[in-house]
């Protein structure tokens, strides 16, 4: 019936052993498609990967799979892609070992010969009595009747369920079972009330699995969801032999963007992207794709970031693994996805999950190997700027939608993007002077670079006179909000902008204030962005400056030994800023940065 929702997946660092498990990461394909039904969050197989489909082949990324490393799955060759060696090549290997065992002591499901790791703080093993009253809705037995069994995770399973009564009745629906026993440490049962709000929480999107109600009895919790009867995008990856085309890729993408960023926007971050987790609503081929499971999901506020490592191993971003992260990790692991579509192979591979960690590190990703000389320009540029490992130069989700990739895909519309608002927010509290360098910067600006901004000031609404207010950013979020706002505390961001509130700012204005310099700096051309901006800079911008005053405008101490360093930004002809001073300036650089470099 299509429907899964897989119990949530806690990683291990990069430091932690991981045997090798001989199961491979997604079930083989002939299994996938005798049962699209079906998905866990990791599918059990047979150890073997069919030849036919190179999603389950490893990747070619070559650095992580020669003699030298401990993660190679190639046969010990020192170069080239072991697909291209082996009738049957080697499967990925399985975290869901490992990653069963940390689930475990999570949620206190331990075995008598285990140590229990508390994660809260408590005794290990120590039973408490613990409150699982969520204050759902009662009486599921009498309003519906559960069916077949659909999907299971670790921590539950999903059936198929018919409404019995009331306005719907006859209506077929998802219910994900969360039974009570399962429940034996406070934090799980945070993550299952987590999750109904999170759900309860975010509606309307037509690219969001729809939240009904959530019930439950002395046995179990009930979340009631919209069934989606088109099995998983994984399911339809194999099906194609592992590979889509460019049109049907960005047919795939442009949902599962759309999506990722009004959750972005709301303040909620999935944090477990991948191809299980979206659903087709009916067989068609052109089926609507829905995105599930949020049972990893948290809120996220404008200026927090997150620092548990959770995911599935093959699309965790760099960051996470790093333990301090926000919205960019989902937009890595729509990389991940991507990549797979276009070329059917994961781009980071190895045999132990703590290789894989390494690969995500440290490896890059291949471009050079079939499909991808083949593929468009745009098309890996796309890839690569969602795979950028410094998440400061990687695309946001409604950044993506703007590249040129998507230039003349039909029924195309930017959404609103978050980022802007917390540019804008540091625009507002910048100096005068990196006020004058951005303005310089914005001007040298390409179409393609401005189509985003473009798009986003007109999300805007501007007045008659081509001028934004603080009123407009209000309205713009408003329209927009749902209660996950609320939550996640996305109205602090106006309160930031209350400068807007005296002021106009027109589109020259709103470019400079919303640029990512970082985003820029990842392009080839940034150094051509950068020489111009410099130029008009120094034209019109540029001035006398003394060591005193520039770090007074960098909100600098005055007797701050970092003012050694402000002397390289200053040319000592004339007392203007250096090009390497307005490089800096643009970045805005901070004492603790300042501090860092002396």
């Amino acid at each position: 019936m299509g429907l899964c929702y897989s119990g949530p997946a806690r990683l291990a660092t990069p430091e932690e052993e991981c045997p090798p498990s001989p199961h491979t990461a997604a079930g083989p394909p002939a299994a996938a498609m005798a049962s699209p039904a079906v998905a866990v969050e990791e599918k059990e197989s047979k150890p073997w990967a069919s030849p036919f489909f190179p999603f389950y082949s490893p990747s070619p990324a070559h650095s992580l799979f020669s003699k030298k490393s401990p993660a190679a799955g190639g046969g010990g060759t020192a170069t080239g892609t072991p697909k291209r060696l082996f009738k049957k090549p080697f499967p990925p290997p399985s975290p869901a070992k490992h990653i069963r065992a940390v689930l475990a002591r999570r949620h206190g499901v331990v075995k008598p010969n285990e140590a229990s790791i508390p994660e809260d703080g408590g005794e290990a093993g120590a039973v408490r009595d613990l409150d699982k009253s969520f204050g759902f809705s009662k009486g599921f037995a009498g309003k519906y009747e559960l069916g077949q069994e659909v999907g299971r995770g670790h921590f539950g399973y999903t059936c198929a369920a018919t409404c019995k009564k009331g306005e719907n009745k006859g209506q077929q629906v998802a219910v994900k079972v969360i039974p009570k026993a399962k429940m034996t440490t406070p934090i799980a049962i945070e993550d299952v009330r987590r999750e109904v709000k999170i759900l309860r929480a975010l509606t309307g999107h037509s690219n969001l699995v729809k939240f009904y109600d959530s019930y439950e009895d002395n046995e179990n919790v009930y979340i009631i969801m919209e069934l989606c009867e088109g099995g998983e995008l994984l399911d339809r990856i194999l099906s194609r032999g592992g590979k889509y085309s460019e049109d049907d890729a960005k047919a795939v993408m442009v949902q599962i963007l759309n999506v990722v960023a009004f959750c972005h926007l709301q303040g909620v971050v999935h944090r477990d992207l991948k191809p299980e987790n979206f659903l087709f609503t009916s067989k068609d081929e052109n089926s609507q794709l829905k995105a599930i499971d949020f049972g990893l999901s948290d809120f996220v506020k404008p200026d927090e970031r997150l620092n548990d490592i959770v995911g599935s191993a093959y699309y965790v971003a760099p960051e996470v693994l790093h333990r301090s992260y926000t919205t960019e990790a989902d937009v890595w692991s729509i990389g991940v996805i991507a990549y797979i579509l276009l070329c059917g192979s994961r781009p980071f591979w190895a045999r132990t999950e703590s290789g894989i960690f390494r690969a995500v590190l440290k490896a890059d990703p291949s471009f050079s190997e079939p499909p991808w000389p083949s593929l468009s320009s745009e098309a890996k540029d796309f890839v690569k700027r969602l795979l950028s490992k410094d998440p400061r130069r990687r695309m946001t989700a409604a950044q993506a939608l703007s590249h040129p990739w998507f230039r003349n895909y039909a029924d195309m519309s930017v959404p609103l993007d978050i980022l802007i608002f917390r540019m804008i927010k540091a625009y507002l509290r910048s100096s005068s002077l990196r006020k004058s360098a951005l303005r310089a910067l914005s001007k040298t600006l390409t179409m393609d670079e401005l189509f985003y901004l473009k798009a986003q000031f007109d999300l805007l609404e501007p007045n008659k006179n081509g001028c934004i207010t603080l009123e407009n950013v209000k309205m713009a979020l408003l329209k927009n909000a749902t209660d996950a706002m609320k939550e996640s505390r996305v109205h602090d961001l106006i309160v930031s902008l209350s400068a807007l509130q005296y002021r106009r700012m027109d589109f020259d204005e709103f470019c400079a204030a919303t640029l990512s310099v970082h985003q820029l700096e990842g392009l080839d051309r940034w150094e051509q962005h950068a020489r111009c901006a410099y130029e008009l800079f120094e034209k019109d911008g540029n001035r006398a400056i003394v060591i005193e005053e520039l770090a007074s405008e960098l909100g600098l101490g005055p007797n701050l030994p970092v003012h050694a360093v402000l002397h390289d930004w200053i040319r000592h002809t004339d007392g203007k800023l250096s090009f390497l001073g307005f490089v800096k300036l643009l970045h805005g650089v901070s004492s603790r940065a300042l501090a860092k470099a002396h």
